[in-house]
């Protein structure tokens, strides 16, 4: 084994055991976790995809964003069956992600001495901890395993705090407490799976910023999360502006495609099927004549054009 390996593994064996001792992920790790992504990170190394994009990504359909990550292969990022607080809203935001399991007290006191190691809030409950790394724009987003009694993760107090914060809101596998004082903060928003009048008890924190499983999918801290009425996905950062143009550009065809069936230019298997050299060309001339303000500048959609055999 030449040196260069040795050291790699070693390296890598160091991240993972660092990782393995703390309650929140170091920046090295989560480097590691996303190491695809070649743009500015946050000070706790996550992704910092911009803005912008996140407020792109409001207008795409699950259905869309869904398409484009199983294309790549990620088969494992949607999960539905929610109960939306505000389920007219749509929220984007990069996630920060929290693990909780059934307490343990040999466990509780690792966990509550890396905190104190880590100098998290000693005060109130390791519930209260995610919420002190947010920053404007992340949703936190926890899998509570689905505990519903004894299980609610937070109440509308916890709830203000999260808001002051991210300008966001939460995605839990898990509970909430006072949904009706959640829906009153302005701005808030929630995918829970269930909601109950008791106390959080005989549950703890495990973990912040760590890879987590909510329901179906696969979450990674740095992740960006697409949630509205319809369900939840997470898309890896690196992929998040290409599945934006992507997404734009599917959008379009499809407006372009419903105009020429309603005005009977083409039949329905010429729209469905692979566009002939003449429809590519109507599409081309549609776009330079579009009514509307395009979704992106005209420099994206022609690099993007120049790559897809649409």
């Amino acid at each position: 084994m030449n040196k260069k390996l040795i050291f790699t593994l070693a390296l890598l064996s160091g991240i993972f055991l660092a990782r393995a001792q703390r309650v929140g992920s170091t920046p090295e790790y989560i480097k590691a976790l996303t190491a695809d992504w070649k743009g500015e990170r946050l000070p706790d190394g996550r992704p910092k995809v911009p803005d912008a994009i996140l407020e792109r990504l409001k207008n795409v359909s699950m259905e869309d964003a869904w398409g484009v990550l199983r294309n790549k292969g990620y088969q494992n990022q949607y999960e539905g069956n929610w109960i939306v607080i505000q389920p007219d809203s749509v929220m984007t935001g990069r996630v920060v992600t929290a693990q909780y399991m059934p307490s343990r007290p040999d466990l509780i006191s690792v966990v509550k001495e890396e905190g104190r190691l880590e100098k998290r809030n000693p005060q109130g409950g390791t519930n209260s901890w995610p919420i002190d790394v947010l920053v404007p724009g992340d949703v936190y987003v926890a899998d509570g395993y689905g505990k519903m009694a004894d299980g609610t993760l937070i109440g509308d107090n916890l709830g203000n705090s999260i808001y002051a914060r991210s300008q966001r809101g939460v995605i839990f596998y898990g509970s909430v407490r006072d949904q009706a004082g959640l829906t009153e903060i302005r701005g808030f928003n929630g995918w829970i799976k269930g909601q109950d009048p008791s106390y959080i008890q005989q549950m703890m924190l495990t973990s912040i910023n760590a890879p987590i499983r909510i329901g179906r999918a696969v979450v990674l801290p740095g992740d960006v999360v697409l949630a509205n009425k319809y369900g939840t996905i997470f898309i890896p950062a690196a992929l998040v502006e290409e599945l934006v143009i992507t997404s734009e550009v599917t959008a379009l065809r499809d407006e372009f495609g419903h105009q020429r069936l309603r005005e009977k230019k083409y039949l329905a298997g010429q729209i469905d099927s692979e566009w002939t050299e003449e429809v590519k060309k109507d599409f081309l001339n549609w776009l330079k004549n579009y009514p509307g303000k395009l979704p992106m500048s005209q420099k994206e959609l022609d690099d993007y054009l120049k790559t897809r055999n649409y």
